[in-house]
């Protein structure tokens, strides 16, 4: 993978505190599972910005590569990956992920 595309995944995960690599955006997801975590964030009202990696084949297979994690959606909150749509779907469904949130100083718009 070349450093440029590495250099463009970083400078977007560092840029925003909540950063979703997903298919598709959050308002015409792109496949179910970016549409869950898309959806969860939503729900939480999780201020985030998200990427569409279906727009640039090189991001796509570059983030796999960066977070060395085979799957999209991949969730980055504080340039910190935190997991694909199982992990967050789980954290959701324990009602971990609004401590998560908390804990990193991310506010959370929903109750």
């Amino acid at each position: 993978m070349s450093e440029d595309v590495f250099a463009k995944i970083e400078s977007a995960v560092k840029a925003s505190d909540v950063v979703l690599f997903m298919k598709g955006t959050p308002d015409f997801p792109q496949c179910g599972f970016s549409s869950q975590v898309a959806g969860i964030l939503n729900h939480l009202g999780v201020s985030y910005e998200s990427v569409n990696v279906l727009e640039n084949d090189a991001i796509r297979e570059g983030v796999k590569a960066f977070s060395d994690w085979p799957t999209i959606p991949q969730l980055y909150v504080k340039g910190e990956f935190v997991g694909g749509c199982d992990i967050i779907r789980e954290m959701f469904e324990e009602g971990e992920i609004r401590a998560f949130f908390e804990e990193k100083g991310i506010p959370l718009q929903k109750d």
